[in-house]
């Protein structure tokens, strides 16, 4: 008995989770093509090109390792590369990822500390922490009292997938130097990378951690890697397990393009399109889009009279928009029964937000057009599951768009 895929209805399938995102036609195309050897010249040619091209992506100048995996397998590498068994690792928790994050450092055999906002909410009194960014001042003074430096990593999410938050990471590094503190800092920005502004060596981040299910408009399947060097120089030192992840085979071999185990041909091929893509737009314009998205989505959930998770307007996520419902009504229901009915998938809540909130994605293979009609489902969906919501927010979503219009594509003479 063959699975069967074709399982949606005439039309294309509305998908607007916050990653895997909508893959445009061209990467599709792209990664079509034949695959080649992988110990080839033409290979090389290819492992050589992309390793030179995605480094302005992250603003670094330092190595990209690239590896076949996803998100969670390059959380696993950065800190098997630089820390030890029992260090311990001071983890801020802005979102389920982060809290992943986290237990996936328990695993290892760290020792994670949590740090987390602890006001008060009225919409989420359980999960305060989970509307905001990180609060830069609540690190700098736990580092202070480590006066035996013991703390060895500080890890932060740059844009928490599942709360739409975006934090400072400037901020959390001046907070690291305030306190005069060698700890490393670990930075995830598997959504945030292609979506919104990212410095790796301005920030001064001695690891990132990234994947191609989001901004980059491509499936799962590649995990990023940008270390520094001092997180070089500690990988030298670190005693962790790592194998499969270990950077010293990758960085030897990358240097002429290879890559020490089987590589991901295709999806190479993909990555080589997508960043042709980002550079044809310009990443200012791509970031511009991205926010530009975003205002226009708030818009609408704002006409709504809903919550929006991001309780912080300085930090809401140019990625997704999270959506809290009324008390008493199933998040989950609602969007299952926009998905039966309007063929558009929306983003769970996670953890702590399981039923409480739903997240609409605007990234990816995505335009105006696509979120006037996504919102269009979510308001139908709403009213149908019996919230009771302010105003429509079609109009404002609309006005928005139209009175914001993308700016002209620079062309080439």
């Amino acid at each position: 008995m063959s699975l069967k895929l074709d399982f949606h209805p005439t039309g294309r399938h509305f998908l607007q989770i916050p990653g895997p995102s909508p893959v445009p036609d061209r990467i599709l195309r792209a990664m079509s093509l034949p695959t080649i050897d992988h110990r080839g010249p033409e290979f090389g040619a290819l492992g050589r090109r992309l390793l030179a091209e995605i480094r302005p992506l992250f603003k670094t100048q330092q190595p990209v390792v690239i590896y076949p995996g996803s998100g969670t397998g390059a959380w696993e590498a950065a800190l098997a590369n630089v820390l030890s068994p029992g260090d311990a690792v001071l983890m801020y928790e802005t979102g389920h990822f982060a809290a992943l994050w986290a237990k996936l450092a328990t695993r290892l055999g760290l020792q994670p500390e949590i740090l987390t906002w602890a006001g008060e909410d009225e919409h989420l009194p359980h999960a305060p922490g989970w509307r905001r960014g990180v609060q830069a001042e609540l690190i700098e003074a736990r580092l202070k009292k480590d006066t035996e430096k013991k703390i060895k990593a500080v890890c932060v999410v740059h844009n928490e997938t599942s709360t739409g938050v975006t934090s400072d990471i400037a901020a959390v590094r001046r907070a690291i130097d305030a306190a005069g503190h060698p700890a490393l800092l670990l930075v995830d920005t598997i959504s945030g990378l292609g979506s919104a502004d990212y410095r790796h060596d301005e920030w001064g981040v001695d690891v990132t951690i990234s994947g191609s299910q989001k901004g980059l408009m491509m499936p799962p399947g590649i995990g990023f890697n940008v270390p520094s060097a001092r997180a070089i120089e500690a990988s030298n030192s670190a005693k962790l397990p790592k194998a499969y992840w270990a950077w010293d085979e990758m960085l030897e071999m990358n240097k002429d393009g290879y890559w020490p185990s089987t590589p991901n041909t295709n999806l190479l091929y993909g990555l080589s399109e997508a960043l042709a893509m980002l550079r044809e737009e310009g990443l200012d314009a791509v970031f511009a889009r991205h926010q530009r998205w975003a205002a226009g989505v708030r818009a609408a959930v704002n006409a709504w009279g809903l919550p929006i998770q991001c309780a912080d307007p300085a930090v809401y996520s140019p990625v997704l928009t999270g959506v809290i419902m009324p008390v008493g009504v199933d998040a989950d229901a609602v969007r299952k029964l926009i998905y039966e009915r309007f063929d558009l998938s929306l983003g769970t809540g996670l953890g702590k937000l399981k039923g409480r909130m739903f997240r609409i994605g605007h990234l990816g293979d995505s335009n105006d057009l696509t979120l006037v009609a996504t919102l269009a489902g979510c308001e139908m969906g709403l009213r149908l599951a019996g919230v009771k919501l302010k105003d429509s927010g079609l109009p404002a979503a609309m006005a928005f768009f139209a009175e914001h219009p993308v700016p002209a594509l620079k062309t080439k003479d």
